[in-house]
């Protein structure tokens, strides 16, 4: 996802730096060119060999080192970035920053660069918690950066409280929400719903389906990535969701209806990927049923249909994506369907298909529209979840 995209990371006397190691790692890993430049005190946590190994680039540290080809070197370096990320970084770092203090390869970089820059504070809470360092950060918020919140835990000096610099792995999502896809939706708000429902019977037993939420998941990450206004109705899985959504957590099919509801009128796209339970119990009871000699029999309503209910009263403009997950018939009974409930756009799979369904990394889906049907071949639910917002957007297009 990173591939072309140049990275530089620069990193500060903190315990943290060795965190930043594994940072650089998982960006080469998405073809990310990396440079690193590090402060003298940084070398006395890490080495820069460290770095060099893991990114095949001189790791930059003294500003008027004569070991390099002849060029300035802070300048060149600010020109390719197309995003600096600071971590760890230290108070003496953000005073400098937040002050125009150019006094090393590190602070000279990131004030000759144009790029989008990420700071990571990382230092004991005290420290961070001083008025003098959180009037330095509003400062540079104020300049453009982008300030990731510490996290709370114990620190390296034994101190429990905030200052801890984020694991890698968020660090790397930051990244990828600037640089991972164009920013094609900007401006756009969407809507999408994963997840199963529970229909409860009694306080222990509810009705479900298999569905563990990775597609929607897929398409409210990949809508963030290319610059949307992303909210994410989910029922209960077992996956995270995806950063910088806003989540609305539900458990039932009538949870789900009204917090679609809310939602559905200030959106420009709707994906409609949770598979919400077409029946609940007529009654729920109030304590656990006891289990008895003979059969029992539990009467069964039918829930509202979201789906329909969004149909008849889409917007003029919005864009309304169902999905449909079928054992036989898929194309007729899709077809069917988005005919019926007035959508533009139909996601169809076979769930006897190998590769496709619920539980799985992959998808083999059918994408209809009523000018006609896109068959996508086996791939990566990120890179599904790509492909139907491509054809959601060429219809936004048209729409507008």
């Amino acid at each position: 996802m990173l591939t072309g995209k140049t990275v530089v990371l620069g990193i500060t006397g903190s315990i943290a730096a060795y965190k930043t190691a594994y940072l650089a790692s998982a960006l080469k890993k998405q073809h990310c060119d990396v440079h690193v430049i590090m402060t003298k005190n940084a070398c006395e946590f890490i080495a820069p060999l460290t770095f060099e190994t893991l990114t095949g680039n001189k790791c930059l540290i003294d500003t008027f080192d004569r070991d390099f080809k002849f060029d300035v070197t802070h300048i060149s370096i600010a020109k390719k970035a197309d995003l600096i990320m600071l971590a760890p970084a230290s108070a003496n770092l953000i005073a400098k920053l937040a002050n125009g203090i150019a006094d090393d390869m590190l602070t000279t970089t990131v004030l000759a660069s144009k790029a989008v820059k990420l700071i990571s504070p990382a230092m004991n809470t005290n420290m961070y918690q001083n008025p003098i360092t959180q009037d330095n950060l509003r400062k540079l918020a104020h300049y453009g950066f982008e300030i990731i919140q510490p996290a709370t835990g114990l620190l390296a000096c034994n101190d429990v409280g905030e200052g801890k610099m984020p694991e890698p792995e968020v660090l790397f999502e930051y990244i990828l929400k600037h640089l991972a896809k164009e920013k094609d939706l900007i401006g756009k708000k969407v809507l999408v719903t994963a997840g199963p429902t529970q229909e409860a019977v009694d306080p222990v037993r509810f009705i479900s389906n298999h569905s563990t939420g990775k597609m929607g998941y897929a398409l409210a990450q990949a809508c963030m990535l290319r610059g949307a206004e992303v909210t994410l109705i989910t029922g209960k899985t077992a996956i995270a969701p995806p950063r910088f959504v806003d989540v609305v957590q539900v458990t039932s099919a009538k949870d789900m209806y009204d917090a679609v509801q809310q939602q559905a009128d200030s959106a420009h796209m709707i994906f409609k990927a949770a598979a919400v339970s077409d029946y609940t119990p007529s009654v729920s009871y109030e304590h656990k049923v006891k289990k008895a000699d003979d059969s029992l029999s539990i009467p069964l309503a039918r829930t509202s249909d979201i789906l329909l209910q969004l149909g008849s009263s889409k917007k003029n403009g919005q864009v309304l994506c169902g999905f449909s997950m079928e054992t036989e018939n898929m194309l007729e009974n899709s077809q069917a369907k988005l005919v019926k409930k007035n959508l533009d756009m139909i996601v169809a799979n076979n769930l006897k298909v190998e590769g496709a369904g619920f539980g799985t990394d992959t998808n083999i889906v059918t994408i209809i529209t009523k000018d006609g049907l896109q068959e996508l071949p086996l791939l990566s639910k990120f890179d599904t979840a790509n492909r139907i917002i491509d054809t959601a957007l060429e219809l936004y297009q048209k729409e507008i």
